[in-house]
């Protein structure tokens, strides 16, 4: 059954206490791939891990001319008010989807 945590529902069932050790050792994972996952799916890795790490996206837009600095900004800024803990949660969640695919 799903238990409630600081608000929001965690569906699986890592604890709290091991939720930054498995958010740590996921991103190591990512690091490991031996296939490139697709644009669309790095851009959700890397808004999960800024919102998990650094929280809210308070950074000024890049310029026009930035496709990738913006297209990484807004996906971080599409995450705002989501808690570092569901954020944790939803990264370890994509890393073992896309570790099928990708490792």
């Amino acid at each position: 059954l799903p238990r409630l945590y600081c608000g929001y529902i965690i569906l699986n069932s890592t604890p709290p206490a091991n939720m930054e050790q498995k958010f740590n050792e996921s991103a190591e994972k990512v690091k490991s791939f031996t296939k490139r996952p697709s644009d669309s799916e790095l851009l959700e890795l890397y808004a999960l891990f800024k919102q998990a790490t650094v929280g809210d996206n308070e950074t000024e837009k890049p310029g026009m001319f930035d496709l990738k600095g913006k297209a990484k900004w807004q996906a971080w800024a599409d995450r705002k008010g989501t808690a570092k803990e569901a954020a944790m949660e939803a990264y370890i969640k994509l890393v073992e989807e896309l570790t099928a695919k990708y490792a």
